[in-house]
């Protein structure tokens, strides 16, 4: 009897010490955590140009298993509920946003992971698949659920499938673009009640590690805020010839430091977050906070951080040379002398001088004309770079109720028109699908080109106004996709190796790296009916029924008699008359009679 377990354990100890636990000791599990299963956690912090400082969290988690068959039974570090979703809606790439606020690119330079404002779901889906819509439906009712967030209002009306915008970011056989859906609803607010459930989704919750930084009431207080959740499949070794799941889950939050810091530039982990770093997670095989020192002019370095940083790290992020303090919470060393970890940063001498760079690809995005019939959305697409042209791919998704005239499209450039190479157009369906059009546009160097089309504004039902309808209509952001030639030559690096900030968009060579902007979302006024009309109809119409419906009532109801004349002449009338005067005498003499018999009676 006692054979069988000792069997079973033989087995288990045989397949633990298998190919697979080769595969998992490359990928650095944490402590305890057996094969298969790694996380990394990181922070970088880093000052903006304007004067703000951006802090970025991203927290990965690698599981060497294969969740497209659905034969997984027990998780260890990544969450259960969105393993067994990607399982079961067969989703073979998954990525979530939900931003509060807009990320100022000329100002702050290219965003660490680009947003949206509101939510942003789009998601690819395996070929096995029999209905993408359906699943798609049920995808984003469930991730309503999870995250707390209004993803059930996303229907065929705000749907679309991109054709060149949208590619896997994991590892992919095909591209079959019928297969992706993408959707944005721009009115979706973030607050705490999204929050709590995405950070229930880390390994080590708030408790331990970089997690303990996010308090609500200080990312909240802030000029923007953004998380995200992405899984895609990715290679398990440089061979390629297993596949692990990747979750990516990333938060970025810039804060005014001229707000948290009495109008001065110097910051500090307590100042932005209200808390110190004590401890990384015991689940994570790597905990680092980088802060980016990178040297602001040629002449001297601005900044001076401390405590003195682990060591010191130097990578092209973005196509520019950057250098980073590097803080390892693994290493013995941090906490010697301090229990808790406190970065502070310090400029060494004012920079208000200092003049802005501009990024080499930004956009912004209008609407012009007046009037509630018709009017013009104009996208500006700038090229900064003095002598390289590359070509952007961008993504329009406009709703149904505005009636796109596609024969007044125009892309001019430097006063000339700009021919695209590519464009692709899905005219809207009232109340069914939005206007998808995507076009692959050659910028020039040094250059604006100017994207114009009219359109017409459509009457919608009465029942199809929002709450606020005097408030406008949102309109998705357009979105920009482009490979940007790099100012500095850049090197393949080992994605392991890479800090997590510098490997979700790999630079496939040297020369250029991949950049993805979102527009501004823009807000529409329709034909509005006066909503208090209603009411006046309704006061108006139940006084006419009640005084109609009174009269008609009360003459089918009430019973007529007619009274006959009475006849008879002059001598009948007079008559009558002398009976009524002697009946009012009799009336009259009967108390004179009364008194004059009590007298009678007294004698």
């Amino acid at each position: 009897m006692a054979a069988g377990p000792l069997l079973l354990l033989l087995l288990l100890l045989l397949g633990a010490a298998g190919p697979g636990a080769a595969a998992a000791a490359a990928a650095g599990p944490g402590p305890g955590l057996g094969p298969g299963a790694a996380l990394r956690e990181e922070l970088l912090l880093r000052p903006l140009p304007a004067g703000d400082v951006a802090a970025a969290f991203q927290f990965r988690t690698r599981w060497d298993a294969d969740l497209r068959r659905g034969a997984v039974s027990h998780y260890r570090l990544f969450p259960k509920a969105l393993g067994q979703l990607v399982a079961a809606q067969g989703v073979r790439e998954l990525h979530l946003a939900l931003t509060q606020g807009f990320w100022r690119t000329r100002s702050w330079g290219q965003p660490p992971l680009g947003a949206p404002a509101g939510a942003e779901l789009w998601v690819w889906f395996q070929d096995t698949v029999p209905d993408v819509d359906k699943a798609w439906k049920e995808l984003s009712n469930i991730l309503s659920g999870i995250f707390c967030a209004s993803l059930n209002f996303i229907d065929s009306t705000n749907t679309v499938t991109p054709t060149a915008s949208f590619k896997p970011l994991g590892l992919a056989n095909g591209t079959d673009h019928r297969l992706l859906r993408y959707a944005v609803l721009p009115r979706e607010v973030v607050c705490t009640e999204n929050l709590t459930p995405w950070k229930k989704l880390l390994p080590c919750g708030s408790k331990a590690g970089l997690a303990v930084l996010l308090k609500a009431e200080r990312l909240f207080h802030s000029s923007y805020h953004s998380q995200a959740v992405h899984i895609r499949p990715i290679c398990r070794d440089a061979s390629c010839l297993a596949v692990s799941w990747e979750l990516r889950q990333t938060l970025t939050v810039v804060f005014d430091s001229f707000t948290s810091g009495q109008g001065k530039k110097d910051w500090s982990l307590f100042k932005m977050f209200s808390r110190t770093l004590t401890d990384a997670c015991p689940l994570a095989s790597e905990s680092k906070v980088y802060v980016d020192i990178s040297p602001k002019n040629e002449e001297k370095e601005f900044l001076e951080v401390t405590p003195t940083p682990t060591s010191v790290h130097e990578a092209v992020v973005q196509g520019d040379k950057r250098t980073y303090a590097v803080y390892d919470l693994l290493s013995p060393s941090l906490f010697n002398s301090s229990r808790s970890l406190n970065v502070q940063l310090k400029w060494k001498r004012p920079q208000d001088s200092q003049e802005l760079s501009t990024p080499v690809l930004h956009a912004q995005r209008y609407v012009s004309g007046y009037g509630l019939q018709t009017g013009e959305i104009s996208t500006l697409v700038h090229n900064t770079h003095p002598y390289r042209a590359f070509p952007v791919v961008l993504l329009e998704t406009v709703p149904w109720y505005l009636r796109l005239y596609v024969h007044t499209l125009t892309v001019i450039t430097k006063g000339k028109e700009n021919k695209p190479s590519y464009i692709h157009y899905q005219p809207a369906q009232d109340r069914k699908r939005p206007h998808l059009l995507e076009m692959l546009i050659q910028l020039p160097a040094n250059s604006v080109t100017k994207i114009t089309i009219q359109f017409e504004r459509a009457l919608l039902k009465w029942t199809e106004y929002t709450p606020d309808p005097n408030h406008g209509f949102y309109v998705s952001p357009s979105v920009l996709s482009a490979l940007v030639p790099s100012v500095v030559a850049m090197k393949d690096v080992d994605v392991e190796e890479s800090p997590l900030f510098a490997s979700l968009f790999p630079s496939s060579d040297g020369s250029s790296y991949f950049v993805r902007l979102y527009t501004e979302p823009l807000l529409v006024n329709l034909p509005t009916p006066d909503f208090s009309m209603p009411y006046n109809v309704i006061c108006l119409t139940c006084t006419v029924v009640a005084v109609c419906y009174g009269s008609f009532y009360n003459l089918l109801t009430r019973t007529f008699h007619v009274e006959e004349p009475s006849r008879g002449g002059l001598a009948k009338r007079l008559a009558n008359i002398i009976q009524n005067l002697e009946r009012v005498c009799n009336l009259q003499s009967l108390p004179v009679m009364r008194r004059a018999g009590v007298k009678n009676e007294g004698h």
